[in-house]
């Protein structure tokens, strides 16, 4: 996600946080350092409600990180492949790929809304035993509370069957288990969340217009659902267009490309005038495909330092890119489709590159498709 930088990792996984997440965490601690502490016990020192309220605000953090760790080490047990984990002002979000069974879709899917029940739950157990012993663990105990019931809610709330919160993602996998059609399940889904995405928007705003700010932040949670929603029902939509197709079949052929051990001014004068692509693939001394380089990075490097660098030196490396085999399942080799490389596969055979599928490749074969006929390559 743009706007994020990177704190570490979590069981194996990046953690980044986007930029928003301070901002969220100071609301919190200001509301509950300001609000909810002196009015169920009142009386303490400001500076007392005040690390109450940063502590509150920092365990409801660590709440949503345990939330999305769930997602990912439930995902890395069931081997799919997990790419990071970003905690942004909405909540959070883990990126992977694709489940190969509903069962794994379910349990990844569940894995979260059952995390933080179980942390809410643990939370007022606590806060109420220490809460009732008053005195010094009065404030502690009300801090929990809080916690305990800001994480069922969370959990409740990320039960909706509303495609991309975990209760949507919960549907689609029982939806593929009943039918047996993953697409169609996906479709259903993504529906349901844009309907629910629309009447979450139109709550917010009536409750926005009776003085309530917090109408403010349903709107911006309904819209962010439509969005996403919308966004997975065309993808799942393309799924549908494509399945049962093979990468050979879309793929372009045969591939200009240029080599690795070029200087990037070499490179600019014999391959990137001449190419008609905005990235290109290249190749080692033995003709194996070694990346990809963007002709804008290219661009970007100033003149006196290209006679200098090589080419290989500002390139996406192979195991950073999206390599498919001429056989494999169109669909399931566009999944693995970095936003950083593109809309680019790379077709590989025994070691060499033999053809590429883009955006344009793709496209084809929708329109092949809407046309009722079947696409071949």
């Amino acid at each position: 996600m743009n706007g994020s930088v990177r704190l570490g990792r979590v069981v194996g996984v990046p953690l980044r946080m986007h930029w928003s997440v301070p901002l969220l965490a100071a609301l919190f601690a200001y509301g509950l350092g300001r609000q909810t502490l002196p009015v169920w016990i009142p009386g303490r020192p400001p500076l007392v409600y005040a690390l109450a309220g940063v502590a509150g605000a920092g365990l409801l953090m660590g709440s949503l990180v345990l939330h999305e760790t769930a997602h990912a080490a439930t995902a890395r047990r069931k081997e799919i492949s997990v790419q990071d984990v970003t905690l942004w002002a909405l909540g959070g979000m883990t990126r992977m790929g694709r489940p190969k069974t509903a069962a794994a879709a379910f349990l990844v899917a569940v894995s979260g809304p059952v995390t933080s029940l179980v942390i809410g739950g643990a939370a007022l157990g606590a806060g109420f035993g220490l809460h009732a012993l008053a005195g010094w663990a009065a404030v502690p105990g009300v801090v929990l509370l809080w916690l305990g019931w800001a994480n069922l809610f969370l959990g409740v709330f990320n039960l909706l069957p509303a495609v991309p919160l975990d209760g949507g993602r919960v549907m689609q996998a029982l939806l593929w288990w009943r039918t047996g059609d993953r697409e169609r399940a996906d479709l259903a889904a993504s529906r349901g969340g844009q309907i629910t995405g629309v009447l979450l928007a139109g709550a917010g705003w009536v409750i926005l217009l009776r003085g309530a700010p917090i109408g403010l932040w349903l709107v911006f949670i309904g819209l962010f659902i439509m969005v996403v929603a919308g966004s997975e029902r065309r993808h799942a939509a393309l799924h549908s267009a494509l399945r049962g197709l093979r990468v050979s079949d879309a793929m372009t052929a045969p591939v200009s490309t240029g080599a690795d051990w070029l200087t990037a001014q070499n490179f600019i004068d014999e391959v990137a005038v001449h190419s008609r692509h905005s990235v290109v693939p290249l190749l080692d001394f033995e003709g194996r495909p070694s990346g990809v380089v963007q002709i804008r990075r290219l661009a970007a490097v100033p003149a006196a330092s290209r006679e200098s660098l090589r080419v290989r030196e500002l390139a996406i490396p192979l195991s950073q890119c999206a390599v498919a085999a001429p056989d494999d399942p169109l669909t399931e080799a566009l999944d693995r489709i970095s936003l950083r490389t593109g809309m680019r596969l790379l077709v590989v055979d025994a070691g060499h590159l033999v053809g590429i599928v883009t955006g344009k490749d793709v496209s084809r074969m929708m329109q092949r498709h809407s046309l009722g006929g079947r696409a071949q390559g």
